[in-house]
């Protein structure tokens, strides 16, 4: 049938862009940026939190923006957050462990580590090479760094162009897919799994409508009302799900120090190194733990920083650090509390990460609830995932949106919209799987454009870090005229802000 050979092909292409050396590219440019940086993420994380969250009831910059045209840090950060803070932080984390082992979290961690440079480099570029559109709004991401950035570059006019166009198409189908349909289907999912008494079709289309028409009221605002209804709904829902993640471990304390040596013990194997099994094993727990943390946190993929563009900010440098500190709450807070309420409640085996009662991914981690809180449990997980996959939505559909903009116009983004939210009834009717393998597959090709970009334009991402670090930190040249834009009029627009 035409259908399997799609996904014959799919599934070819989706291992090579998911595969093993994808993995490096994307890791290695995390190592690349952080070496490049003399390790910023480290020396500078004190800096970043008193001017990222430490800030936030201090400084009215980041919780407000007086331009119109724009939305403030923070929101910028909770959009930026709803999209990456999903249903990867529970299925994905509990795949990744019945998948490589415990030892996989720690792969995860240190793919968080290094992604956490990637996604500054990302948003110091995309604040950098900015511009404003017709409306008067930011427009900024991979594609015009792309374009401005390596086209500005001895031969690479082209290159750039071509780089550009590529990254927003996949980003437009990685939208429909993995932004959309998949997480209506986990919602969908979570629901059905507590009205088991009634007809699953009929349940599915009941909430594909409530959920087309709550997203319909947010969308069609455009970004400043994604962005204040994300900055009411994210850090809520994190904090909920941290807050009963935690109540777990507690009750587990006894066995968070089983579990802490079972990820290191798996993350390098000692048992099979011992026994003279081969690295297989260990190859293993990297490519799962490697997979799931960029699934998770994006950083390399070039998503986020289309929404961190479109900040208040004035300095690159600054937005950067939320860049930090979002892979920062992504991987190693919240996916850390789902793999310890799992590798503490007796549910996987702490050698092999295998299931102990057979069930995987979503499954596994309502388990691990429902142990401890009961029929709440199951509650406690599907108002996380429907919350969780909920925002994802909203904040892929600005991403969507942007990279639309991008190669039709400001003008037509409402033909985007209506796509867009047409595919939640879509998901709601029919099987979605193949659509969501495909868009997983664009969601992966983002990467390779995007790091093209940061690879070439790394030096870039280093001399406005040093210009910043000159300036603000060590107050060397407090006089030294700052990197704020590529252009001219921005340059001189954020040099006039008092700010």
């Amino acid at each position: 049938m035409f259908t399997e050979q799609v996904a014959k092909i799919n599934d070819a292409i989706n291992s090579v862009v998911w595969g093993v050396p994808a993995l490096v590219l994307l890791i290695g440019t995390g190592i690349l940026m952080t070496v490049l940086t003399r390790f910023f993420q480290f020396r500078r994380f004190g800096h970043m939190w008193k001017n990222t969250i430490g800030g936030l009831f201090k400084k009215k910059g980041i919780r407000q923006s007086k331009d119109p045209h724009s939305i403030s840090q923070f929101q910028a950060l909770c959009t930026a957050l709803s999209a990456t803070i999903g249903t990867g932080n529970i299925a994905g984390v509990a795949y990744a462990i019945t998948m490589g082992g415990p030892g996989a979290i720690f792969w995860m961690w240190i793919a968080a580590i290094v992604g956490m440079m990637t996604n500054y480099s990302e948003n110091v570029l995309g604040i950098f090479f900015r511009r404003r559109n017709p409306n008067g709004e930011w427009s900024g991401g991979a594609m015009y760094y792309l374009r401005d950035g390596v086209g500005s570059m001895k031969y690479g006019k082209v290159i750039g162009s071509v780089l550009a166009v590529l990254f927003s198409i996949f980003a437009i189908f990685a939208s429909f897919g993995i932004g959309n349909m998949g997480q209506f289907v986990s919602i969908k999912e979570s629901i059905t799994t507590l009205t088991p008494a009634y007809d699953p079709g009929i349940v599915s289309l009941i909430v594909g409508v409530i959920v087309l028409v709550f997203a319909a009221l947010v969308i069609v605002g455009g970004l400043k009302r994604i962005a204040t209804t994300n900055e009411r709904i994210v850090p809520f829902m994190a904090i909920f799900y941290i807050i009963g993640a935690v109540v777990i471990i507690l009750m587990n304390i006894g066995n968070v120090g089983a579990a802490f040596s079972a990820i290191f013990r798996g993350a390098f194997n000692f048992q099979a190194a011992a026994g003279g099994v081969t690295g297989a094993v260990i190859a293993q727990a990297m490519q799962w733990g490697f997979k799931r943390g960029v699934f998770s946190n994006e950083a390399g993929l070039g998503s986020s920083v289309m929404v961190h563009s479109a900040s208040n900010v004035k300095e690159p440098v600054v937005q950067g650090l939320w860049g930090i500190f979002e892979v920062f709450a992504d991987t190693i807070v919240v996916c850390t509390c789902t793999a310890l309420v799992i590798l503490t409640s007796g549910v996987v085996d702490l050698e092999t990460g295998a299931s102990i009662s057979g069930v995987t991914k979503l499954g596994l981690a309502t388990e691990a609830f429902s142990a401890h809180f009961g029929a709440f449990g199951g509650i406690f997980i599907a108002v996380a995932v429907a919350l969780f996959a909920f925002t994802t939505i909203l904040g892929w559909s600005y991403y969507g949106s942007k990279a639309w903009e991008y190669l039709f116009g400001t003008k037509s983004v409402i033909v985007y919209k209506i796509v867009f939210l047409a595919m939640i009834i879509v998901s709601a009717i029919i099987d979605a799987g193949l659509a969501i393998d495909i868009s997983d597959t664009f969601n992966g090709l983002m990467a390779i454009p995007n790091l093209i970009g940061l690879v070439c334009l790394s030096g870039l991402v280093v001399r406005i870090t040093k210009n910043y670090t000159d300036r603000k930190i060590k107050k060397r040249d407090p006089g030294k005229a700052p990197m704020l834009s590529h252009f001219d009029d921005i340059q001189k627009e954020m040099e006039a802000r008092k700010d």
